[in-house]
């Protein structure tokens, strides 16, 4: 028989996945399309996380307005890394390892931006705009909160799914992904096109930072540092640059994380999540339900 130990271990693994996939989901939009790894991904999540907390905390809105501000600020952040690091590196065809060391440069600085701006310590919601309460008359516990975290993941889910293969802009996302060059031929923005796709995954991070946040109600400028492996982890699991990948991934490594924790102690589960990246790297490169790289034209 399922204990009720087991059985929240479930439910917690399945709202963390939640978080997880959806900052996954903006690693491997960008990696599907422009071919790299945005390292400062990690720091528009945690930006997302303090301008949710910001709409709350100092604008006074409710906190459903958190979610769609969260969403569009840290979409306009990752807009302006594009436009002023990775788009005059790709002008002058520099090599995408350049690309990469610049993510990792651009993450310090926008770091170092919040540390200026809201200082070291732990910032918290209000605990009385907090969603309290649990679901009552189950043999585990199921909080509003998660509940919140999985109904907002799936809905943009579901979006994101909608957007990229029943829309012209998903189209055009799909065109570019497959031949950028030929995608231009064919009167496609290219530019546009990854000015769209940076921010549909920085508002990803964003919305997932919030909800992070609301998790476990502690915001900190290295909160990023956190998910950056868990997120990586998803898409190597899932298979680099695959959308569904990304999203099986991240219910994946957190399902492990959670029963790690469960077994062997908080102290351990960084531990499990880095083994579980090399091991995939070294058994199966392209992932679960990835394909095997191909070189592009």
């Amino acid at each position: 028989m399922i204990s009720n130990e087991f059985l929240q271990q479930v439910v917690n693994a399945i709202s963390l996945g939640a978080i997880y996939s959806l900052f996954a989901l903006g690693y491997a939009m960008v990696f599907s399309i422009l071919g790299v790894l945005n390292l400062a991904h990690s720091a528009v999540f945690m930006w997302g996380a303090f301008l949710g907390l910001i709409t709350v905390t100092e604008i006074k809105l409710p906190l459903l307005l958190a979610f769609p501000v969260a969403m569009v600020g840290a979409g306009l952040i990752a807009v302006a890394l594009d436009f002023l690091a990775f788009r005059p590196l790709r002008r002058r065809n520099a090599p995408r390892i350049s690309q990469l060391i610049v993510s990792i440069g651009a993450s310090a600085l926008l770091v170092s931006l919040s540390q200026l701006t809201f200082g070291t310590d732990p910032r918290r919601f209000p605990f009385d705009i907090l969603p309290s309460g649990a679901i009552q008359g189950l043999p585990f516990r199921v909080t509003l909160i998660q509940v919140i975290v999985l109904i907002t993941a799936l809905i943009l889910m579901v979006l994101l799914n909608i957007l990229v293969l029943r829309t012209r802009l998903g189209q055009a996302m799909r065109a570019v992904a497959f031949n950028q060059r030929t995608a231009s031929l064919l009167g496609v923005n290219v530019s546009g096109i990854f000015a769209s796709t940076f921010f549909i995954a920085g508002a990803l991070a964003g919305i997932a930072g919030v909800l992070y946040g609301l998790t476990y109600n502690s915001i900190l400028p290295f909160m990023g540092d956190q998910v950056a492996l868990k997120g990586l982890t998803a898409i190597v699991l899932g298979g680099m640059g695959s959308i569904p990948g990304a999203v099986l991934g991240g219910f994946g490594v957190a399902g492990l994380e959670r029963f790690s924790v469960a077994v062997g102690g908080s102290d351990y589960r960084d531990a499990v999540v880095f083994l579980i990246l090399f091991l995939m790297l070294l058994v199966r490169p392209q992932g679960l339900i990835g394909q095997k790289e191909q070189t592009r034209a």
